[in-house]
């Protein structure tokens, strides 16, 4: 088991967003939350990424409980074990491609030419060799969400957060970014947690978890 979450609650002032969520994720496995709008995916999503936390209850990655690291030991975690990718790229734009990917990697400490090494391989294995070089406004929307992927995989996490990630591109980019994911779950056993609306991705995910008010139904 790569995640458990065990009666997770959270509140906003007196509104109670997530009330008692019980959440077990299998290393490889590619989970889709689904649910109305409001019903607290990405309040959940944020917990499990270490971004937010909870009122009440326990989170534990990959043997790791979250509740006993302080913030300093929290951020180095959440770099090292955790990828995110979101609707909107977050792309900088005054870097390329292949520097926007290196970042986490020289947060975590790497060198510039480990960096750029692994950064290269990623844009081999997604496509976008010829793209290292270019920056976010030279890139299509599809292009760009795929070296959001690649910058979320450098440093080997154990698990991608996803919000939305095909929320902003047209059906054949979207279909084509799903793909990937399949394929990184087939190649090197990558572990996806999905918050979407996209029911094709919810329906061949290994498994859909319905949030309705705050609860897993």
């Amino acid at each position: 088991m790569i995640l458990k979450a065990s009666n997770i609650e959270k509140s906003y002032g007196k509104l109670p967003i997530l009330k008692g969520i019980d959440l077990e994720i299998e290393k490889g496995e590619i989970v889709s939350i689904v649910g109305a709008s409001g019903a607290g995916k990405s309040t959940l999503l944020h917990i499990l990424g270490t971004l937010d936390k909870a009122d009440k209850g326990d989170l534990v990655i990959n043997g790791t409980h979250i509740n006993t690291l302080n913030e300093k030991a929290l951020s180095s975690f959440r770099n090292e074990q955790i990828g995110f990718i979101f609707q909107f790229h977050h792309l900088l734009p005054e870097f390329t491609a292949l520097e926007n990917i290196c970042i986490p990697a020289f947060i975590k400490g790497s060198s510039k030419a480990q960096a750029e090494k692994k950064a290269s391989e990623l844009l081999d294995l997604l496509g976008l060799r010829n793209r290292a070089n270019h920056k976010p406004t030279e890139l299509s929307g599809g292009e760009q969400q795929r070296v959001s992927v690649a910058r979320a995989l450098i440093n080997n996490p154990s698990i991608i957060l996803a919000d939305e990630p095909s929320g902003n591109l047209d059906t054949e980019n979207a279909n084509s970014l799903h793909s990937l994911f399949f394929k990184l779950r087939d190649t090197i056993d990558q572990t996806f947690i999905i918050v979407t609306h996209n029911d094709d991705l919810a329906n061949i995910s290994n498994r859909i978890i319905n949030i309705k008010d705050g609860l897993i139904i």
